[in-house]
């Protein structure tokens, strides 16, 4: 495995990390600010750059790179696979309705199912439904076959976000990444470090993502009572404080953050599912907490590994960053820390992380986690 990166500043030229030789039908993904994505010139710059690459772009909360936490800039990682292949299919909410659920079956089937080992998702992440994505895109998979990704970020504004394949991004798109190859190697693992309080509440009233009740009283109402004056800050202010949720019959508890709320409904909107009948209560958090939590992720993914990761792709919440601030990099640091100096770090701070439990095939939508996945030939 061959890897390429760079960093670009707005107005700024393309600043290389390493070797910047001659990849072969690389893959090149480039994650970055939102505002620095809607350049309309900005594929065709990255098609000079790569002319037989396959490039995916992904909007982000923040960028990470190596070490380092970054803002407002364009991180690209290129990678040349020399054991294994790799397969790109896109598809837009749009053209289907707003069922995210076909799209996420209809994607699945474009990706060839021979020796596939792993799918990587870069999703919108402003109006999908992390939790019926993966739905769609595991009712025919493999049980061999495991999922990672992220939905995309807009720092903490939630506007908007854009992805792409191939093309400028924009709205509405998701794209999938087959990974291919006997010797491919793929480990994935997530973990928080936030603690609930308060009292235990039961949805009552919800409908998909969206919640309406808890108690049989109005959830945003009980919500802002918590918030108290940082209701003005709303939705942002809600990711400081996020919800733990136990669904019945499930083991493991699931984290939501809340992306938007609708005053004249009374309503929340998570970034995925919230069943009636579950059981939820706030959750809050420290810097060391969640650089502990950084750590703890990193061991799982790294767990029963036969073999170094050369790359290691790392999604993290926003909601973790405005609470790290200026200590973002810390959480970074830990893992590399874990996985060793040998994998070259990509990642973005997102709306929504996708991967399994540590031990498990079955990939659920996360909030305030850090998600790897470790990718070797």
């Amino acid at each position: 495995m061959k890897i390429q990166q760079a960093v670009k500043k707005e107005n700024s030229l393309w600043e290389f990390v390493g070797s910047n030789e001659d990849l072969q039908n690389p893959l090149v993904l480039v994650f970055g600010n939102r505002f620095l994505l809607e350049n309309e010139n900005i594929y065709e710059e990255i098609r000079s750059i790569y002319p037989n690459g396959e490039i995916v772009f992904g909007s982000t909360s923040g960028e990470i790179l190596g070490d380092n936490v970054m803002d407002n800039t364009l991180c690209l990682t290129a990678i040349e696979f020399q054991k294994s292949s790799f397969v790109v299919k896109k598809a837009n909410i749009k053209t289907y309705n707003g069922n995210v659920e076909l799209l996420g079956t209809e994607l699945l089937k474009k990706l060839p199912e021979e020796n596939l080992r792993h799918i990587f998702v870069v999703s919108e992440g402003s109006t999908i439904n992390g939790s019926t994505l993966i739905m769609g895109l595991e009712k025919f998979l493999s049980k061999k076959v495991t999922i990672s990704g992220g939905l995309c970020g807009d720092d903490s504004r939630f506007e908007k976000t854009i992805a792409s394949y191939n093309n400028n991004p924009k709205e509405g798109e998701i794209i999938v990444i087959g990974l291919y190859g006997e010797s491919l190697e793929v480990s994935c693992a997530n973990y928080g470090g936030w603690t609930a309080f308060g009292p235990e509440r039961i949805v009552t009233k919800s409908e998909n993502n969206v919640l309406f009740e808890l108690d049989e009283k109005p959830a945003l109402d009980l919500y802002k009572q918590y918030l108290g004056d940082k209701v003005k800050d709303l939705p942002e202010a809600a990711l400081l404080y996020p919800l733990s949720v136990k669904v019945k019959d499930q083991e493991e508890t699931i984290v939501r953050t809340i992306l938007n709320i609708n005053e004249k409904e009374n309503s929340m909107t998570l970034a995925g599912d919230i069943p009636e009948g579950s059981i939820v209560q706030l959750m809050m958090s420290t810097v060391d907490d969640i650089v502990e939590g950084a750590y703890t992720a990193a061991e799982y993914a790294m767990r029963d590994r036969k073999a170094k990761p050369e790359l290691a792709l790392l999604v993290s919440c926003v909601g973790r960053k405005l609470v790290m601030d200026q200590r973002s990099e810390e959480e970074v640091e830990e893992v590399i820390e874990v996985i060793g100096n040998q994998a070259k770090v990509s990642g973005f701070y997102s709306y929504g992380e996708m991967a399994p439990f540590a031990g498990q095939n079955k990939c659920r939508l996360h909030n305030q986690t850090m998600t790897l996945t470790l990718i070797s030939e």
